[in-house]
Formats: structure tokens, sequence, C-alpha cells
């Protein structure tokens, strides 16, 4: 009577297809993980300019000003608040009131890091401070007004141009991003770091 061989895998061959599954799912996982962190710094970044623009876009519309407050007291780290201020009734001043909150990705702060160039985009700042706008007197702010004619101030007419870092502390410098106001027109401008020839340079988005 001729004999019957046994169907299916034998346990060599079982261990040999898992551990080559393994292998092939950490070497995935080493190659997207940077994408990843980068798709969470490019998250942020638009997340913060939609923010910017789109409020000052609010302010021109609705004739009103408009406040973006970057890490506001009472939120967590890496929120964005946006509030407007109503006009006076009878010549009595309205409490301001809140429009929205955004949050950036939990692995992603405003912050600054070592390797930044000392040249800032559009000369903004000094490249230390990660929210950094500052009116004439010099005094730095983490907030910014748009006014109906576009311009950014500060809440007391002054002029106000600044900027945001937006990074992975601990990751690759080149992974972070930028963000310039500048409060004459309230133009917003978008940055990226990158390498040209062996300087660091910012460079517009």
């Amino acid at each position: 009577m001729a004999s019957r061989k046994n169907n299916g895998f034998s346990l060599l061959e079982l261990m040999i297809t898992v551990s080559l599954a393994l292998v092939m799912c950490g070497v995935t996982f080493i190659y997207l993980t940077p994408q990843l962190n980068q798709n969470h710094v490019n998250t942020a970044y638009d997340i913060t300019l939609m923010a910017l623009r789109n409020t000052r876009g609010l302010a021109i519309t609705q004739g009103n000003e408009y406040y973006v407050n970057f890490n506001p007291g009472g939120f967590p780290a890496g929120t964005i608040q946006v509030q407007w201020q109503p006009s006076p009734v009878g010549g009595i001043a309205q409490p301001i009131q809140q429009v929205n909150t955004y949050t950036l990705p939990a692995d992603v702060s405003f912050a600054v890091q070592a390797g930044f160039p000392a040249a800032t985009p559009d000369g903004f700042g000094s490249g230390v401070t990660a929210i950094d706008f500052f009116t004439q007197a010099g005094v730095p702010l983490n907030y910014v007004v748009f006014y109906p004619d576009g311009s950014a101030q500060d809440g007391l007419g002054n002029s106000l141009s600044g900027i945001i870092y937006m990074t992975r502390v601990g990751d690759s410098v080149y992974n972070s991003r930028a963000i310039t106001v500048w409060g004459a027109t309230g133009r917003i401008r978008g940055w990226r770091l990158t390498q040209v020839g062996a300087a660091t340079e910012w460079v517009q988005q």
C-alpha cells in the first residue's frame, strides 16, 4: 500500500515564515518612522498657517480685531487660541470672545533647536525664542492681533511683526518649520529649513 505524504507546513517552515515577516515589519517601521515624524511637523505647520490666515481674513471681512494666542494660559502646550474683540456698545468696551482653538500634534511643539541659523526668516527675532512677536518697544509677546485693514498689531496700535517656530525637539533640525508675520501689512509667510552648500538656511515655502 502506497504511503501518503503529510500535508501542510512543518514547524521549521512556519518559524522561518514568521521570522521573515517580523524582519520585514521592522524594516518598514524603521523606514516609515522619519516620514511619519515629518508629517506631524507638516501638520503642525499647516494648522498654524491656516489659523493665522483664516483669522486675518476674518478681521478684514468682519471689521473687528482678532487675536491669535500661542500657548495661552490654561490650555495645553501646543494650543492656538483665536478670539475677537466686539465693538463697544454705548461707549462701553465689550469682553473678548473666543472663536476657536487649534491643537498641534502631541509630539510637535512651538520650540527652537540648536542648529538653527543665525539668519532668521524675514530677519525677525533672534532664533532663540519659539514664539517671538515684538512691538516697537521691543517687548516680546506670544500673541498677534489682526486689524480690519489686515495689519498685525499688539492691541495698543503698535505694529507687531514676529515669528513662530515648530519642531520635534530632539529630532533633526531639518524637520523644523517657521512662519513669519509682517506687522505693517499682516503678510504671512511659511519657511522650511534646508541645507544650501555647507550652510543651513531658511527657505520660503
